[in-house]
């Protein structure tokens, strides 16, 4: 599953890509992640080692993309690793499908912190490698903005959050 097409020796840099379609993207491509959750599948490690059997290459990074250090170092090790970024897919999110009565205030700012302030910061960060890219791209994987009613009607806090992320773009 060698990348040969246009982004073959690409460095993409993802974040939340040990599982679902982080990972899916990771496996042709490099990887970066955010710590990974007991109850569920899969680590940074383990969809690294994935990726590496496919005949890519991936840097396994534990970022909490809400920490401004552990970004910065996470970029600077993938461009020491990799030469550079040309892509970068902001794919980490928070999610919580609760009516804004039942949001504590935790959730909604952890959602807010991961998904817009995230999305952002790894943005930021990667943006001067991208601007010596000859192929920068930002992917935040997030929806099209659209204010009708029904996306914010059963969960306002995380259709903020997501929003927050299109926004971005």
């Amino acid at each position: 599953m060698i990348n040969t097409g246009k982004l073959a020796g690409r460095t993409v840099f993802i974040t939340g890509a040990s599982r679902g379609i982080g990972k899916a993207i990771a496996l042709k491509w490099l990887l970066q992640k955010l710590q990974s959750r007991p109850k569920l599948p899969g680590t940074i490690y383990t969809a690294c080692e994935e990726i590496e059997k496919a005949g890519g290459k991936g840097l396994p990074c534990i970022v909490d993309v809400r920490d401004e250090v552990a970004v910065r170092s996470a970029v600077e090790e993938a461009v020491k690793k990799f030469g550079g970024i040309d892509i970068v897919i902001n794919n980490a999110s928070a999610i919580n499908l609760s009516g804004t009565e039942s949001t504590d205030m935790k959730r909604y700012d952890l959602m807010h912190n991961i998904n817009t302030r995230g999305t952002f910061l790894v943005s930021k960060e990667c943006l001067p490698h991208l601007k010596n890219s000859n192929h920068a791209h930002i992917l935040n994987l997030s929806p099209p903005l659209s204010m009708k009613p029904h996306w914010f009607k059963d969960n306002v806090a995380y259709t903020m959050a997501k929003y927050g992320m299109s926004m971005c773009s």
